[in-house]
């Protein structure tokens, strides 16, 4: 159940969008095994005076924070960043400097879901340490 939270300069296309965030969700699919309907994600689009980065950054920077379970071995995420770079770079010619991905891992006792149950007392139906 990764909460999936991007940040791009406005000015991108419906379709651009639409297949960002299907390139990050597929990465997760592909990555660390979720489940392919287990999608939760926001795009915020910020205006140039609001999203300050380094001078060698393009149009294209993106960044990318994911807040998901504690669990994921190194392997695992540093698979999830190459995927998710190459599928970037293949889908829409982002170029890998002008990615940025931050994990925020919590652990399983600190998320409430399904009716407020906390997630280490569910069964989740999918492996977290992988």
């Amino acid at each position: 159940m990764p909460l999936v939270k991007v940040e791009i300069l406005k000015g991108k296309s419906d379709s651009y969008k639409k297949t960002l965030l299907d390139c990050i969700h597929q990465s997760l699919v592909s990555a660390i095994g979720i489940p392919d309907n287990d999608r939760m994600q926001r795009l915020y689009e910020l205006d140039a005076a609001n999203f300050e980065t380094k001078d060698d950054k393009t149009d294209a920077f993106t960044l990318i924070e994911i807040t998901l379970f504690m669990g994921r071995s190194r392997e695992a995420k540093k698979k999830l960043y190459g995927t998710l770079v190459s599928s970037l770079k293949g889908s829409l010619g982002i170029s890998p400097d002008d990615v940025f991905i931050v994990l925020h891992e919590v652990p399983l006792e600190n998320w409430g879901i399904r009716g407020g149950q906390m997630a280490d007392e569910v069964n989740l139906g999918f492996a977290v340490k992988v």
